[in-house]
């Protein structure tokens, strides 16, 4: 298994890591980005593994198909990975296509 994520995904980690910092929900830069790697490296490595459920229609926007799995990272706030699953040459790939959180997904889901 393998999962792969898009490259604006990839580069949504960065900005989640500026975000958090610039509007102080870390008081420093590196536990904001320590946050942002700490949530790729849980979807990275688990959402082989974790449950899922087709993505509602309104995420048909970044592509079609697809499931979504949740990754809670504290009391008030889980992290939704929508990715499409295929396989090639054998081997089952997951790619992460978008990531939201409940905060601004939640009453689409």
């Amino acid at each position: 298994m393998r999962v792969i994520f898009l490259p604006e995904v990839r580069e949504y980690f960065d900005f989640l890591a500026d975000t958090l910092f610039e509007k102080e929900y870390f008081a420093f830069e590196e536990n904001a980005r320590q946050y942002a790697k700490e949530l790729f490296d849980d979807i990275e490595e688990n959402l082989p593994v974790r449950w899922k459920r087709p993505a509602p229609k309104h995420f048909e926007k970044y592509g079609k198909d697809m499931y979504y799995s949740g990754f809670k990272k504290n009391r008030s706030t889980t992290w939704y990975a929508f990715f499409t699953k295929y396989e090639k040459d054998g081997e089952d790939v997951y790619m992460v296509r978008h990531i939201e959180n409940n905060h601004t997904a939640g009453h689409f889901l």
